[in-house]
């Protein structure tokens, strides 16, 4: 979808025919930078991811985060509107025009409440928590995985609708792992691609032989659920101590006490993060449970994912 760009005078772009102004820049990180722009003609704003591609393997990376957008049209994961690859000063760029979510990330949302001494009400744990479910189980459902959910990687919009986003380090769900070589491959993969303290135990240590799939997700997802509870990931104080989060991600999750939540929300992210694998529900399980949760929750919103 769109072949041309061509950066203008004034700080303006056109893609596919359609011209968009530079706002300001919003973010930027090892090989992407974020900028927001304004359609001259419809007026709304934008995201413009711009990847940075070192290389033949970069530009199929970026091109394979493209097709990820392209292959869902879902409320609960970020909408590509349109894209180029184009070619300034001898190196490849790759840009992803994406619609522009003002209230920020669910990360910023809890560090605000952190910082006030406050905390996210069961309810809107559990909104929010559905319609994350709700976008990862369109993923699995196409058999593929996200592989780096955090929750810097979910936007939340105005009415609190949750939008999984950052789709670069999604591959199939379901890898067969022969041999120690195949094993050795995916950790080092994991290991640049998958945030450390929302990683999965198996990709800390992959096994000679083994099946890694789309279960590694259900374990992030039980992280970023104990971050809405307790503002915090289970494993941020681990790393940030320079302590092996490898070894912690062994051991059964513990949940603070006192705990304001609900025992049902409790047993819920107990549930979830399994060390083994095996042990771990799949994405329709824990869908099923939060609505039950919901229903038993008084003046719980149900009709938002």
């Amino acid at each position: 979808m769109g072949q041309t760009l061509c950066v203008c005078s004034r700080g303006s772009i056109t893609i596919d025919n359609k011209k968009y102004y530079f706002v300001q820049k919003l973010d930027e990180g090892g090989f992407s930078y974020v900028d927001l722009v304004e359609g001259a003609k419809d007026g709304r704003f934008y995201a413009l991811k711009r990847i940075l591609c070192h290389d033949r393997e970069g530009r199929q990376e970026a091109q394979t985060e493209v097709e990820m957008h392209q292959m869902f049209n879902h409320p609960n994961i970020l909408n590509l509107v349109a894209h180029t690859f184009v070619d300034r000063g001898g190196k490849s760029e790759a840009w992803l025009l994406l619609p522009y979510i003002s209230k920020g990330s669910l990360w910023s949302v809890l560090e605000k409440l952190r910082d006030k001494g406050s905390s996210m009400p069961e309810k809107q744990i559990l909104q929010i928590f559905r319609g994350i479910c709700s976008g990862l189980k369109a993923i699995h459902e196409k058999g593929f995985a996200h592989r780096d959910l955090k929750p810097t990687n979910v936007l939340l919009d105005e009415e609190d609708r949750p939008v999984l986003m950052d789709l670069g380090s999604m591959n199939r769900a379901r890898i067969e792992v022969r041999g120690s070589r195949e094993a050795m491959t995916i950790q080092d993969w994991a290991a640049q691609r998958c945030t450390i303290s929302y990683r999965a135990p198996e990709l800390f240590n992959v096994e000679s032989h083994c099946i890694i799939d789309e279960r590694t997700d259900i374990w992030s997802l039980g992280c970023v659920l104990y971050c809405m509870m307790m503002l915090e990931g289970p494993y941020d104080l681990v790393f940030q101590k320079g302590d092996s989060v490898a070894l912690a991600v062994q051991n059964p999750v513990t949940i603070p006490q006192p705990c304001s939540y609900s025992e049902g929300l409790q047993m819920l992210l107990s549930s979830i993060m399994v060390s083994n694998p095996q042990e771990r529900p799949n994405i329709s399980w824990v869908l099923d449970q939060v609505q039950d949760l919901q229903s038993r929750s008084p003046n719980t919103q149900t009709n938002m994912v």
